[in-house]
């Protein structure tokens, strides 16, 4: 999928020390999703309702460790 042209939005959860920094970038139908220290590495793309589903999980500490 093409990411060329989209606007990446900084997570407002990222860590302000510059370790934890994901962008995301919403568009027609999906969700791309990078590390906003490697803007020109991997990326990931994902349905919106994928996206949305994991962002509930990570509110409810589903991923928490310990």
């Amino acid at each position: 999928m093409d990411h060329e042209g989209i606007r990446w939005i900084k997570s407002s959860y990222s860590g302000g020390s510059g370790t934890e920094c994901v962008e995301i970038a919403p568009f027609t139908e999906h969700t791309a999703v990078r590390d906003s220290k490697v803007p020109d590495g991997a990326r990931i793309t994902v349905r919106h309702g994928a996206w949305a589903g994991f962002v509930r999980a990570v509110g409810r500490g589903e991923f928490d460790a310990g």
